[in-house]
């Protein structure tokens, strides 16, 4: 991610710089033909009154300005009214990175839905056992079911170990692209903003990051060791209180969309075999 970040950044510092240096360039262009021009004025009076000399008639062309000098220059000046000479604002940042998040919380999603169907049959074997308990002759149903494709049902310790990271990449990609966003639209973000304007650096030479340990989302300085930090435990000024239990949140994934089309919330059958109503 801070790769995909400090290239974002590198990319704005660099339009940044392309938009001061035009004007630099653009305008010392002209200064330099209207001082030529003026140079060439002063010797005209100096040999003028006095017969002092002559020009072979073609000097005051080379003081000329062009319309290309002259287009050069207005374009830098229109540029130059939107230069942001602290970097571009750090909301604009906090959403970048949290789009990135969410970018990384899509794959990691991608990745467990794969193996999570690959691991249903899991599901299958507990809806099987379920509705046999109490019955030997379904009972026996399921132990020959088992018996027949107990290659088929076997989880593999590979599928175990790419499950648990994709849970845990989801979880840190969302909390991070939460972290990120609830501070980018928050007045935090303009407070952030200000300490960059007051220390006279800019958004790219700043590190912004999402501190789980500490909650909160902190801004450090290249130069010192100073940090900026906004807290999301409600523990400043700013009240950002952002922390659910984790029975709330089992609550709001009980209720998603997400959960109840997927093969846990909609049953084996009934995902696979439309066996549902």
């Amino acid at each position: 991610m801070w790769k995909k970040i400090t290239f974002l950044l590198a990319i704005s510092t660099a339009v940044q710089s392309n938009e001061l240096d035009n004007l630099i360039d653009t305008s010392s262009a002209i200064v330099d033909q209207v001082t030529k021009g003026v140079k060439l004025t002063g010797a005209a009076l100096d040999y003028a009154h006095t017969g002092g000399g002559l020009s072979d008639g073609t000097l005051s062309s080379t003081a000329h300005i062009s319309a290309e000098q002259v287009d050069a220059y207005n374009s830098a000046l229109s540029n130059m009214s939107n230069y942001q000479p602290y970097g571009v604002h750090v909301s604009e940042v906090l959403t970048d990175m949290a789009t990135d998040s969410l970018d990384q919380m899509d794959t990691a999603i991608d990745t467990l839905m794969e193996v999570v169907v690959e691991m249903s049959t899991a599901q299958q074997v507990v809806e099987m056992a379920e509705e046999a308990q109490g019955n030997p002759n379904k009972e026996k149903e399921v132990q020959t079911f088992v018996a027949e494709n107990q290659e088929m049902l076997v989880i593999e310790q590979e599928q175990v170990d790419t499950y648990n990271q994709a849970v845990d990449d989801i979880e840190s990609s969302a909390n991070e692209a939460s972290a990120y966003l609830a501070v980018a639209n928050s007045e935090a973000a303009e407070f952030l903003q200000q300490s960059i304007e007051d220390n006279n650096t800019t958004s790219a030479e700043v590190n912004i990051f999402y501190d789980s340990n500490q909650q909160w989302v902190a801004m450090g300085y290249n130069t010192t060791r100073n940090l900026t930090a906004v807290y999301l435990n409600g523990n400043d000024y700013f009240g950002m209180d952002l922390y659910y239990s984790e029975a709330d949140i089992i609550a709001l994934g009980t209720e998603s969309e997400f959960y109840r089309t997927s093969p846990v919330g909609m049953g084996y059958d009934c995902f696979f075999n439309m066996e549902c109503d």
